[in-house]
């Protein structure tokens, strides 16, 4: 792998880890109006990745097809839809501010299932930074390096409130900061893992290479629409996850168009 592939796959995670690191600096768990901020901002990069990165550049490649190069982002969004609903039907995790644990039925500790939900989004964030790497390593596809630093910084920056949101309750919860840390880390493990697998994967069939962004898009929608927005908007009713989601949007969409 190039310097850049590598530094793309890294980027996320470290971001990641610098949130989960929080829990060193900061006392007590994070205000509530803090949690929805965070979370929105973190909505809205994903939402702006998943039509800029990923939705637009799927389209782009099916030109050939005239008229019906929208079909490929269409079926491959939908098969991302479908993939997370099934691992969101068969996972046991438990969605932050809820006591209602998802997924199958499993006897498991309640900072474990805490830890799995923030893995299960992350699976989707890692194969959009897999699937838009593999595709610039194809000269033929049209994704600049350019392009794959702005959605890898993008996702650093959305993973890094996401580290924070999952280590600071787990120290409020009784766990220690090593232990909360160490937590914080481990969700975000899945997004190399994730990413790696998926550039493998494309080099096998590139001619799918549509399919697959819009796969990461569909993915990452569904986790923005069934966990995210409904955290950023729980509780009293607030602006503040709004605010923050077009903060996000707007945020990720001009790293975007800067470096793309």
């Amino acid at each position: 792998m190039t310097t850049e592939v590598i530094q793309g796959i890294l980027f996320p995670f470290m971001g990641t880890t610098l949130g989960a690191a929080c829990v060193f600096g900061m006392r007590g768990a994070l205000h509530t109006s803090i949690q929805r901020a965070l979370t929105g901002f973190a909505a809205g990069v994903m939402v702006a990745a998943s039509v800029w990165s990923l939705l637009i550049p799927a389209m782009e490649q099916a030109s050939e097809l005239g008229q019906w190069a929208f079909s490929p982002a269409v079926i491959g969004f939908w098969l991302g839809i479908l993939f997370l609903l099934a691992l969101d039907r068969t996972i046991p995790h438990l969605h932050q501010n809820s006591d209602e644990p998802e997924g199958i039925r499993a006897r498991m500790k309640r900072t474990t299932m805490l830890v799995l939900a923030v893995t299960l989004h992350n699976i989707p964030e890692g194969m959009a930074v897999g699937v838009v790497l593999a595709g610039w390593m194809v000269e033929s596809s049209g994704i600049t390096a350019a392009g794959t630093l702005a959605l890898s910084i993008g996702i650093a920056m959305q993973n890094f409130p996401e580290g924070a949101i999952i280590s600071m309750p787990l120290k409020a919860e009784g766990v220690s900061k090593g232990r909360a840390f160490l937590y914080g880390v481990l969700s975000g493990v899945v997004e190399p893992l994730a990413a790696v697998l998926t550039i493998w994967a494309a080099g096998f069939i590139l001619p799918a290479l549509p399919y697959l962004l819009s796969f990461a898009a569909g993915a990452m929608i569904y986790v923005v629409v069934e966990e995210l927005i409904p955290e950023a908007s729980a509780g009293e009713h607030s602006n503040l996850g709004t605010l923050f989601f077009a903060a996000g949007f707007t945020v990720m969409l001009a790293l975007d168009v800067a470096l793309g």
